[in-house]
């Protein structure tokens, strides 16, 4: 039935019906699209403050007088006269070690020192203008945070990739043999020529040294810890090499039983699990087993295998310290004797 104008009186009622969903929802960005543009600003926040810091790293080797090829990696500059960090696996055996900067250009490397066990080493560069990163502290990671690595793979420069923190504590055999303990585990991509390169939270701070992939897997990608690669670095600046006291374990760092560590007054919260006794070891000598948590050593509490590694210095080569371990629900004290072991 048709209606005339004239029958529509000034207090007619309106129906207003729904906005098209379309029109509401490009006037009210959804929740999602909020979190998508946070994430991109961080990871954008973070390459810009760190990529100046990150060095392309090109070495050339020669064998019986005969050029042996040339390779890359990733490093960055961590203080401001010059010293960087990349993997000993790397630069092992270069004969000639060139970095590029973001800004500077090409110069030429020094090789301080490296250390294969942790897969680290350390160079210095004569450059101006140099940036250097910010060092986090790899004991405040945790799992599903966001991380950002840079770095060149296959010499695309200053290559961002993002992802989250994995996993913890995980071991990962060096090519020298050696279990690297305390790695970090990540899925932001990385590929060869990352090596060396820093893995970066969210606040731009380094708390990892990219290391390894696993191939054909995906979405496995591993770091030194930043603590490791401290300790390290200060050590080559001092003496070039790393020797450290070596009592034969593969371990972990574990959380304590809450009981068992207020029942004996433990001032921390994790330990260092022992996955594996080597035989003839000091470690065997001294009684550890497989499962025992060792919380302390020569006095002091470890609370993590980075701990372990700085109190199993040289000084404790060849002198008896007490070892203690918690098994099972006991607390026992251990005599060890650790042997040296140099790289």
């Amino acid at each position: 039935m048709a209606v005339s104008n004239s029958a529509m009186s000034d207090n007619a009622t309106f129906i207003s019906l729904p906005e098209p969903h379309d029109t509401v929802a490009a006037r009210q960005p959804s929740a999602e699209a909020d979190a998508l543009d946070a994430y991109s600003r961080v990871v954008t926040q973070v390459a810009e403050s760190v990529s100046p810091s990150v060095v392309r790293i090109t070495v050339e080797n020669h064998r019986a007088g005969r050029a042996r090829g040339e390779g890359s990696g990733s490093g960055f500059v961590f203080t401001p006269d010059g010293f960087i960090l990349t993997n000993s696996h790397v630069v092992h055996d270069a004969d000639a070690i060139r970095v590029r900067t973001l800004e500077a250009g090409n110069f030429p490397a020094r090789l301080i020192g490296e250390d294969p066990d942790t897969d680290l080493a350390l160079l210095r560069v004569d450059a101006p203008a140099l940036h250097a990163v910010k060092l986090g502290d790899s004991r405040k990671i945790r799992v599903g945070q966001l991380v950002v690595a840079i770095g060149n793979p296959y010499g695309f420069q200053y290559t961002v990739t993002a992802g989250v923190v994995s996993a913890l504590g995980r071991s990962l055999r060096s090519q020298s043999g050696r279990l690297i303990d305390d790695v970090i585990q990540t899925d932001a991509a990385l590929n060869p020529g990352n090596s060396g390169g820093p893995l970066v939270n969210a606040t731009g701070e380094v708390i990892g040294v990219n290391t390894a992939t696993i191939l054909p897997a995906q979405g496995l990608c591993f770091a030194i810890s930043v603590n490791t690669a401290q300790f390290i670095a200060s050590k080559l600046i001092r003496d070039g090499v790393i020797r450290r006291g070596y009592i034969g374990v593969q371990a972990q760092t574990a959380p304590i039983n809450r009981n068992i560590a207020r029942y004996y007054n433990l001032a921390i919260s994790t330990g260092v699990l022992v996955l594996v006794v080597e035989p003839n070891s000091p470690a065997e000598r001294a009684g550890l087993r497989e499962g025992d948590v060792i919380v302390g050593l020569a006095g002091r509490p470890v609370e993590g295998v980075d701990v372990l590694h700085q109190l199993l210095s040289e000084e404790t080569v060849n002198v008896r310290i007490d070892l203690v371990v918690i098994r099972g629900t006991q607390r026992l004290e251990l005599k060890v004797l650790p042997q040296m072991r140099s790289r």
